[in-house]
């Protein structure tokens, strides 16, 4: 594990979230957010309304400037995201989770909760010099974000489909 579990999570969230807006945009219904909310184990209020996935969608862009930029923009870009939410600081320890922070209220919107949990993430990246675990998908052809958390830093394709596209592509080359 490179990084605590939660931040973790939030990572791999924050990166679905953002590749949700590669074509074709996966974040388009309210039962959609429904199962990203679910998938990811979101707690807390979840209104299930257009206007909270509007509010998730609107999100995503931010997300990505600040999963991939430099050190120390990215460290700016958390300042600013904390700095806009009443912190309520908490351990909590719910389901399979053991004791981790949340640090808004659960009542909070949902597009809030989820940009503070990556923020918060972020600390973690920034605190460890672990920038390079996050990166732009190697297939030239995607724009999506890569989360590597694999020991050996191996981990360049955002998903299985751009991993095998290549695979073939590589493979067809070496055989003509």
């Amino acid at each position: 594990m490179v990084f605590a579990y939660d931040s973790e999570m939030s990572l791999q969230s924050a990166v679905e979230l953002v590749n949700s807006a590669e074509e074709p945009d996966t974040l388009d219904a309210v039962a959609d957010l429904d199962d990203f909310w679910s998938r990811w184990r979101y707690t807390g209020r979840h209104d299930r309304t257009r206007a909270e996935l509007s509010e998730v969608r609107d999100l995503r862009p931010r997300l990505r400037a600040l999963l991939l930029a430099p050190r120390d923009e990215a460290v700016e870009l958390v300042n600013a995201a904390l700095s806009e939410v009443s912190f309520r600081p908490a351990l909590v320890r719910h389901e399979e989770f053991d004791w981790h922070l949340h640090a808004v209220d659960h009542d909070a919107p949902l597009a809030e909760r989820i940009l503070v949990e990556t923020a918060m993430a972020m600390v973690d990246v920034i605190r460890a010099d672990e920038h390079s675990r996050i990166g732009v998908c190697a297939d030239d052809g995607c724009g999506g974000v890569v989360l590597d958390l694999s020991r050996n830093r191996s981990r360049r394709y955002c998903s299985t489909t751009c991993a095998n596209r290549n695979a073939v592509a590589a493979y067809r080359a070496r055989r003509s």
